[in-house]
Formats: C-alpha cells, sequence, structure tokens
C-alpha cells in the first residue's frame, strides 16, 4: 500500500485491521461515547498484550466558543497547531490514551495502539508514541480514504452510521 501520509516519521509505519477488530471497536466505542470533535471524532486505545489499558478521546469545548483559527487561516491538516488552543495536540485521542495508560502505572514498551476515525498521526502525536515505548499503531483498512477529508469517499459525518 502506497499512501502518503502528512506525516510518518523514519523507519516507522501503520499497520491495519479491519473496523470489526475488537480493539479498533473499543477506539471506535470510546471516540463516540467520548470525542468533544462532532465534525472528526476519534478514539485510540494503548494496548499491552491483549488488554487494554488506555483510552483517550479527542476534542475540547474551545472551538464552540471561539472557533478555530486554523480553520479561518485555511491551515492544512497536520500543521501549525500552535495557532488554536482546540487543536493543540494535548486535545488528541493518541496523547490522551498513552497519559491515561501511564496514569494507570502501566509501561508501554512494546504496547499497541488502536486510533480510530483518522488516517494518520501528526508529529506530536508519533513522537509521544515513541517516547512511550510503543512499537505498533493500527489504523482501520481503508482509513485514507474513509477519514481524509479530502477524499471524495470519505465517512466525515456519517462514522457511527
Amino acid at each position: 500500500m502506497n499512501i502518503t501520509y502528512p506525516y510518518l516519521p523514519p523507519n516507522r509505519s501503520f499497520l491495519y485491521v479491519a473496523a470489526e477488530h475488537p480493539h479498533m471497536v473499543a477506539a471506535k466505542n470510546h471516540a463516540r461515547e467520548h470525542s468533544l470533535d462532532a465534525t472528526v471524532p476519534t478514539g485510540s486505545v494503548v494496548v499491552v498484550g491483549d488488554m487494554v489499558v488506555g483510552r483517550g478521546a479527542n476534542g475540547s469545548t474551545y472551538h464552540e466558543d471561539h472557533g478555530c483559527e486554523r480553520v479561518r487561516q485555511g491551515v492544512p491538516t497536520g500543521q501549525r497547531y500552535d495557532l488554536c488552543e482546540g487543536c493543540h495536540p494535548k486535545n488528541h485521542s493518541e496523547l490522551r490514551a498513552i497519559a491515561d495508560a501511564q496514569a494507570q502505572g502501566h509501561q508501554l514498551a512494546g504496547a499497541s495502539l488502536y486510533l480510530w476515525g483518522h488516517w494518520w498521526a501528526c508529529q506530536d502525536c508519533w513522537e509521544a508514541i515513541i517516547a512511550a515505548g510503543i512499537t505498533d499503531v493500527f489504523l482501520v483498512a481503508g482509513s485514507e480514504k474513509l477519514f481524509n477529508r479530502d477524499h471524495p469517499d470519505n465517512s466525515i459525518g456519517r462514522q457511527f452510521a
């Protein structure tokens, strides 16, 4: 599969699983129940062995009150998170899932992360994934179409249908 991601660190790659994979279903359910981003809800779970040890969903209430400066300026996806408090990586599901697992005392060396609702991970998220020792990052098979705003066959707005 030859996909050009907005960001991918050297010597790293994404793995893909069916949307029905149990850990991906857990990430999807967490996004549905906890994401504060109505447009692109995402959820992540961190898995050690076969046990989910951390969960995170994206979003904040900042956009409701202030809008998004990145949107106003037409900034491409994955860039200039510094312009908008609501887009800050601390509000990304990957960082929240890692923080949740670590807060519970889990060691994440060799763990996996399952990301539902997006088709790539930004540089800040990758840096946190690598620093935590997570080795595998899984996306939904076909996510480069399903969750890509620029793809004509995306599911944006219909992610839970």
